[in-house]
């Protein structure tokens, strides 16, 4: 995973800076950003305190997201920007789910424009299933190869591959995936129990001798 940093630009460059040396995230982002208002230099410096330590957690969720690594640089700049233009509504809570829940939407956004957005109604079972727990599923998950792990997560459903990886990869809470999904804690359980099945599936055939 590259180092990301944030470089924003033209009217926001000044208000927060370049950051640290490190691989940018893509700097050809659209003109239309630049009509943002930059936050005031204490509002800004809190915005690098609190939102800029999240940001190669954010790529990590783009990354499995948009399952191309440009593609998850660009969303990962425009969920920043976007965090950034909201940033003087943002009343506490956890940084990375607040992140999270942004970046979530803007894929989403963009998904269905490309029309590449399946509706969870469509594709997961109709019922809420109890937590699983640490079941042989997730120890097989944790037991296989990355490479194999990370393609099969990419092969998965879009509702089931974001539930799994904001649950297991960035240990989110399931109140914390139903706050960024905007789905019920039922609903994210469901999706988590199928999507750890058919992971388990997937890997067990890529294991099978």
């Amino acid at each position: 995973m590259p180092a990301l940093v944030f470089r924003p630009f033209l009217s926001i460059r000044p208000a927060l800076g370049e950051g640290p040396a490190g691989a940018a995230v893509r700097a050809d982002a659209p003109a239309r950003v630049t009509a943002s208002a930059p936050l005031e230099p204490r509002e800004a410096a809190r915005f690098r305190e609190l939102m800029l330590p999240h940001m190669d957690a954010c790529y990590g969720f783009a990354r499995f997201l948009a399952r191309d690594p440009a593609a998850a640089e660009d969303l990962v700049q425009e969920a920043y920007l976007a965090a950034y233009r909201a940033f003087r509504g943002y009343r506490g809570g956890e940084p990375k789910a607040w992140l999270f829940a942004i970046l979530r939407s803007a894929f989403v956004s963009q998904a269905r424009r490309d029309r590449a957005w399946r509706d969870p109604a469509s594709i997961e079972d109709a019922e809420a299933l109890a937590d699983p727990g640490e079941g042989p599923e997730t120890q097989l998950l944790r037991a296989a190869d990355t490479a194999a792990v990370r393609a099969a997560i990419e092969a998965l459903p879009d509702p089931f591959r974001e539930a799994i990886v904001l649950r297991e990869l960035q240990e989110m809470s399931y109140r914390e995936i139903s706050e960024i999904t905007a789905a019920p804690i039922g609903t994210v359980m469901s999706r988590l129990a199928r999507a750890r099945r058919l992971l388990a599936a997937s890997l067990a055939v890529e294991t099978r001798p």
